[in-house]
């Protein structure tokens, strides 16, 4: 993969990154911000009733929906970690740093799904800069158009 993981250091960061690899690839995009403790959606960072991080800021979680097929959308946590989810697929935990260069692999098809004859199973494979890759169980009943046409 010919791009290096970039540093996003806050959620806002994250979304203008967003926002550019939509452009680039004709989607079109919707942002909702939930900015502090009491609109976000996990508070692992703070302890209770605390309203703002160590370094004074409030906590920014954003969701993003990209239009277009695939059906993607991104959850930005504040924790510096993203829940994508591609075609009702969900994989979590994804560093928020390596947010735009998963987008890119699904968006330039280099996503694909890896099927298993026994036990039987598929997992969508994105490859990931650094050959990493992120690898999610893909249950049968999700296996819709999108994924089964990118079946290896």
């Amino acid at each position: 993969m010919e791009h290096s993981p970039e540093h996003l250091p806050t959620t806002e960061a994250a979304v203008t990154a967003l926002r550019a690899l939509a452009a680039r690839h004709g989607r079109e995009i919707k942002v909702i911000h939930d900015i502090g403790a009491d609109r976000t959606s996990r508070r692992s960072a703070a302890g209770v009733g605390v309203t703002t991080d160590p370094d004074g800021s409030l906590p920014h979680e954003a969701h993003v929906e990209f239009g277009g097929l695939p059906r993607v959308s991104v959850r930005l946590y504040p924790e510096d970690d993203a829940l994508i989810t591609v075609e009702g697929v969900e994989c979590p935990d994804i560093a928020r740093d390596d947010v735009p260069a998963f987008l890119r692999s699904v968006f330039g098809g280099l996503a694909h799904v890896r099927a298993r004859r026994f036990p039987p199973g598929h997992r969508l494979v994105v490859p990931l800069p650094g050959d990493r890759a992120h690898h999610e169980h893909i249950p049968a009943f999700l296996l819709g158009p999108w994924l089964s046409r990118r079946i290896r």
